[in-house]
């Protein structure tokens, strides 16, 4: 996948004079966050960016902020970073912004304001590891849970400080009301619909090597792309393909890759794997799938949307946010993943829909809406 591009700036470089200020957790490899702080960079082109430490390439110049934890080797470990966080989002920072848009899957939300400072927080998700430990392995042990006895009161104080908050999904605003006692507003994150929709060739732009990969694929595959970690259950998209008699291909890169691959071997499935595969690879997967599988539970899910922008049609979980994507595109299907079994009977249903008229809807789900409805939210309050 791309990497994201970002300039160091020294801290503490944010202009007294700066409109206001976008705050995000770190800034590391391209992912769904980055997606949403580079919209909110192009929603907001004079504001600052303040970060715990920076670990890409060029921001186009943009002034970036990190704190005293980029200059030490905490930054290549979250785990051991996380006591240091709390005491540094309440740290004072330079300058007199009029608002602080801030990106939080963490604790960026407990981000200081001066006051007169407004501070609205885009929520990716409540901290999982705290709030719902059997979603996240690092939350789900004695001392963690402990430790999390401890965080939810302030965590729920921080978020209490918003101004407003907005969230990525309805079903994340439903643990947003659990978890810290706040209302909020759907914002749905940025997709490149306006891209996916344009083109039906990506070959085009697959380097020699690229193209040699997809044509040694199986005519007919079913696609698993995600981040190879375990909460993906990549495991499952070949599970679905050894019964459906479908071969499969696994496309990402994590630290479950060795784990998959045993999987693969035991899944009676035939797998394919694409490490670590170009936007346009992606893509390209996405166009020549017969249906992209989706078994995680995601507090919203861009991929799902990437997909049936390319024409290909979704079977994604029931639980999660991705469900609010599939039924308004209408563009796949939803299950109980983990219960289902009759797989043919649910491939069958999903490609039959009609994809032209999906690949158009997912314009609802485009960058420039995003855009539109952050700056009409943070110029509304």
């Amino acid at each position: 996948m791309t990497d994201f591009a970002t300039t160091r700036v020294s801290e503490n470089t944010v202009s007294a004079t700066a409109p206001g200020m976008i705050v995000h957790e770190w800034v590391e490899r391209w992912g769904g966050a980055e997606r949403v702080l580079d919209a909110m960079m192009d929603a907001f082109p004079d504001a600052g960016v303040r970060v715990l430490w920076n670990d890409t390439p060029v921001f186009d110049g943009r002034e970036v902020t990190e704190s005293w934890i980029a200059r030490t080797s905490l930054r290549r470990n979250k785990v051991l970073a996380l006591p240091a966080m709390l005491p540094t989002w309440r740290m004072p920072s330079s300058g007199n912004p009029e608002w602080m848009l801030v990106s939080s899957h963490l604790f960026a939300h407990h981000i200081k304001a001066r006051p007169g400072t407004r501070k609205l927080v885009y929520a990716h998700t409540p901290a999982r590891y705290i709030w719902e430990p059997e979603r996240d392995h690092r939350g789900d042990t004695a001392m963690a849970r402990l430790a999390s006895r401890v965080l939810k009161p302030i965590d729920r104080r921080r978020a209490a400080e918003a101004t407003s908050i907005a969230v990525n999904s309805r079903y994340t605003g439903e643990r947003v009301a659990r978890a810290w006692e706040q209302p909020s507003r759907v914002i749905y994150p940025p997709v490149d619909t306006k891209t996916l929709v344009s083109t039906d060739d990506w070959r085009r732009d697959l380097t020699d090597h690229e193209q040699r990969q997809l044509d040694a694929l199986p005519e007919t595959f079913l696609l698993g792309a995600s981040r190879m970690v375990d909460y993906k259950r990549l495991d499952r998209v070949m599970q679905i393909g050894a019964q459906v008699k479908v071969p499969v291909v696994i496309a990402g890169t994590g630290p479950s890759h060795v784990a998959l691959r045993s999987s693969a071997a035991a899944s009676g499935a035939e797998v394919t794997f694409i490490i670590a595969p170009s936007d346009a690879m992606l893509r390209a997967l996405y166009a020549h799938a017969l249906a992209y599988v989706f078994p995680a539970v995601e507090d919203f899910g861009i991929m799902p949307v990437e997909a049936m922008a390319c024409g290909t049609p979704v079977i994604a979980n029931s639980a999660g946010g991705v469900r609010e994507s599939v039924e308004a595109v209408g563009g796949g299907v939803t299950c109980e993943i983990e219960r289902w079994n009759d797989w043919d009977e649910l491939l069958h249903q999903a490609t039959s829909l009609d994809a032209a008229a999906f690949r158009q809807r997912t314009q609802m789900f485009s960058r420039e809406r995003f855009v539109a409805q952050l700056q009409d939210w943070v110029g509304g309050q």
